[in-house]
């Protein structure tokens, strides 16, 4: 079939040429959104004048019987058309002949193929969004369901202070937050209309944009016709804010490793979510939450992909652009994949509670409350945390915890460090206040670790998120 641009060429496109320019495998992908696109399109042509009421019906059964091909698997795809936008075309022609030829009428590749990816990317990210929302629900379903977990927080890979499991579950639903507010604002920009830039210069013939945008449920017009066609922003925005998110989940996904290793032992895998080893029984392995670690890397590779595509482009449009789609089409459904998974996975997560007891025991957790004790007492910060640190280096010479030295024993130990205004705070009450399962309890400060902070955080998302 010969090609819709062949009148000014006097030989055929070579077929290695065809091969390596030809973008129909992957962005098959629109044809959903190319066929929105069109029937606005057609409507316009025809409320302006610019298509007659028969060829406007004609038009519109042709690509309602196109979407019946599609959905029934009998679309006829060929090796000459150039992409999904020529293939429908053509599709369309043979349908209703003549009268498809119109439908191209003050219309270009280059600002239809920027209206699908447009309306692609949008639903997209309205469905990212709704996977976000199941996965932060499932967060909050875990923090409700283990709410008195108590486990250690940890800075530097360390054990730091004790902290609850929940609140250490809704710090990710925090970070998803943002990760749907990203969205949404990308979202915005996403959601201007291309259609009717044409090439790049607009058209002489007296089309309706804004009839169109609002058919297509757009909120703005591009409104420069050389940057409606070559713009890729809203795809490397979304890129953006899907690497983010994409590293994000990664960071759950290694902290769920850690937890349910042999050395932490913290968390048990589900058998439904856990793979085995082809030559060692015993292993019970987090394949799921590896790949999704792992598979942040493909995310942010496709970020990179398309800043790198983009960085020396002379305006306006370039078939470079054509490599904008699979990175953003992998990213997407990657992350929408993931995000899945975690959504059903979260709940069936175990936590052993006596082993979070066991943790607790280790790494005096408790040596920031003693500083604390003092600092209520009137000593500076600096002085307690001396006094704190002396104290931690007499357990860990002698093996044992805080709560296990007497009063008198942390006397002399702090007087022989110079500190003799801590020796004379330390009263009968310090050994209630060592106690790490029972250190959250005392936390005071707003959006703290602790359980009333935690109950009122675990209703105020369950509410945000009904």
């Amino acid at each position: 079939m010969a090609k819709a641009w062949h009148g000014r060429f006097r030989k055929p496109t070579h077929p290695l040429m065809e091969r390596f320019t030809a973008s129909l495998a992957f962005d098959c992908e629109l044809a959903r959104e190319d066929l929105i696109g069109s029937r606005a399109h057609a409507d316009m042509l025809a409320a302006v004048g610019l298509l007659s009421a028969t060829d406007h019906r004609a038009i519109r059964r042709g690509l309602d019987a196109v979407e019946r091909d599609l959905t029934a698997g009998y679309f006829a795809f060929n090796d000459a058309d150039e992409d999904i936008h020529m293939a429908i075309e053509g599709a369309l022609t043979r349908h209703v002949g003549e009268p498809a030829k119109k439908l191209h009428t003050a219309r270009s590749r280059n600002d239809q193929v920027a209206t699908s990816l447009r309306l692609w990317t949008r639903r997209r990210i309205d469905r990212l969004d709704a996977r976000l929302v199941d996965v932060q629900r499932a967060l909050v379903s875990v923090a409700r369901r283990d709410h008195d977990v108590v486990i250690p927080g940890y800075t530097h890979l360390q054990r730091a202070q004790p902290v609850m499991l929940g609140q250490h579950l809704l710090a990710y639903v925090e970070m998803l937050a943002r990760d749907r507010e990203r969205l949404a604002d990308t979202r915005r920009r996403v959601n201007r209309l291309p259609l009717g830039a044409c090439a790049l210069a607009g058209t002489t013939l007296p089309i309706n944009r804004r009839r169109v945008m609002k058919a297509l449920g757009f909120t703005a017009l591009c409104s420069n016709s050389l940057d409606a066609v070559g713009d890729r922003d809203f795809v490397a925005e979304t890129l953006a804010a899907l690497a983010l998110t994409a590293v994000h989940l990664s960071r759950f996904a290694e902290d769920v490793i850690l937890w349910t290793s042999s050395e932490w032992r913290l968390a048990r895998l589900d058998d439904a979510w856990s793979t085995g080893s082809s030559i060692m029984p015993q292993k019970r392995n987090p394949d799921l939450m590896e790949l999704v670690r792992g598979k942040a890397s493909r995310v942010t590779g496709a970020l990179v992909t398309v800043l790198t595509l983009l960085k020396g482009l002379p305006m306006a449009y370039n078939r470079d652009l054509q490599e904008d789609k699979e990175p953003l089409f992998d990213a997407v459904r990657t992350v929408d994949s993931a995000l899945e998974c975690l959504a059903a996975f979260i709940p069936t997560l175990s936590f052993d509670r006596a082993r979070a007891v066991e943790l607790l025991r280790e790494g005096f957790l408790d040596a920031t409350v003693l500083a604390e004790y003092l600092v209520e007492k009137g000593l500076p910060f600096r002085t307690a945390h001396a006094a704190s640190g002396t104290l931690v280096r007499l357990g860990e010479d002698s093996g044992r915890a805080l709560v296990e030295i007497p009063l008198a024993e942390m006397r002399q130990a702090v007087i022989a460090a110079g500190l003799e205004a801590a020796a004379r705070l330390f009263g009968s009450d310090l050994h209630r206040r060592l106690n790490p399962a029972k250190t959250p309890a005392t936390y005071r400060s707003e959006g703290n670790a602790g359980p009333c902070e935690l109950r009122r955080a675990v209703t105020r998302w369950e509410k945000r998120l009904r």
